[in-house]
């Protein structure tokens, strides 16, 4: 019978942090986001320890980020660059600017290291969310263009959650939006008219659920249907449409979703782990996408992610909506209700 390779996971998500594997390159301007999977794999293994000096991965994490000093005045730059090659070391280029995805992940990093969050520039960063709103509702990813879909919507909503401030984003709209986007199969697509599909689906949900909107936004009918459609992605593990192939990372997005559509407990859990035990490399740690193929973090963090809420023995709980362990939930509390008894913050246009 096969088992969780606990301790090989762990080396893995380690030689991550060291040194990213040569075919990762071109993924160097989103090195916050694999450093995120990582940091959080680690912490969700109880390995957080294997992070030696974990003051200066922080610190790497804050050089990152463009304030309202870099901005001079044009806060819809800021938030937090993907890497060092997003910059060209001069704070008025145009083109130096923030990715929503990469200030999410910076943030989630920050709050599993144990950082309060006190060098965050709280109001520049909820500007630069303000800039990337679209009149419909969506969120480009970065200020000079590319896509916009619910990928960006939920990173928003989880920034707005972290900072405890939604001045950055026009809930209504959003609202809509993910409204726009249910589709007649009652699955959930990245925009109005678009496919149904599991990531897609997730963001939409974690969505409505961080601003606090998922029983009221929905219909009975709606979110009946939605357990539906995420209950028929079970095989053994979770596609993420139908007639798809099982794919590792949807134990998470799936996973998720119905935890926080408080339907989990229809999910066949002992084919699940029997599907993510079979994408485990043996020898290098880590999982792949499917089995025999080759592991990689994305895959790996949210397969682990996908087993901590199955309630998988040696994995600390996970916070279904932001996608990082109790622990950093706790973190990100206490900076919460300090920045309470300070004076408020909102996004300036």
């Amino acid at each position: 019978m096969m088992e969780f390779l606990h301790k090989r996971h762990a080396r893995y998500f380690k030689f991550c942090m060291d040194s990213i594997p040569g075919e990762y390159t071109s993924l160097d301007t989103s090195r916050m986001t694999l450093l995120f999977y990582a940091v959080s794999g680690l912490d969700l293994l109880g390995q957080l320890d294997l992070v030696q000096d974990k003051q200066s991965v922080i610190e790497w994490v804050y050089r990152q980020q463009i304030t309202s000093e870099l901005c001079d005045g044009d806060l819809s730059r800021a938030g937090f660059r993907g890497s060092p090659a997003n910059s060209s070391g001069a704070p008025l280029n145009q083109w130096d600017c923030s990715h929503v995805t990469m200030t999410y992940t910076a943030l989630a990093t920050l709050l599993v290291l144990g950082d309060d969050l006190s060098r965050v520039d709280r109001a520049a960063l909820l500007s630069g969310l303000r800039a990337l709103q679209l009149p419909d509702g969506s969120s480009l990813s970065s200020l000079h263009g590319g896509e916009s879909d619910m990928r960006f919507v939920y990173c928003a909503a989880a920034v707005s959650y972290m900072l405890d401030d939604w001045s950055g984003m026009d809930r209504e709209k959003t609202r809509e939006y993910v409204l726009r986007s249910m589709r007649y199969d009652h699955g959930i697509s990245q925009g109005p008219l678009l496919e149904s599909h599991g990531g897609s689906t997730f963001c939409a949900v974690a969505t409505l659920a961080l601003m606090g909107e998922l029983d009221s936004a929905l219909t009975e009918q709606q979110r009946d249907g939605l357990v539906f459609w995420c209950l028929s992605r079970q095989g053994l593990g979770f596609n993420g449409r139908p007639n798809k192939q099982e794919d590792s990372c949807y134990t998470f997005w799936i996973g998720a979703s119905l935890r926080l559509l408080d339907a989990y407990q229809f999910v066949r859990t002992d084919l699940l782990r029997e599907f993510v035990y079979s994408t485990q490399d043996p020898i290098t740690g880590g999982l792949s996408k499917w089995p025999g193929h080759g592991a990689d973090p994305l895959h790996t963090y949210l397969g682990i992610s996908g087993l901590s809420l199955a309630g998988q023995e040696g994995l600390k709980p996970i916070h279904a909506a932001l996608n990082v362990s109790s622990d950093a939930v706790e973190v990100l509390r206490r900076a919460q209700a300090r920045w309470r008894d300070l004076p408020p913050v909102k996004a300036v246009d």
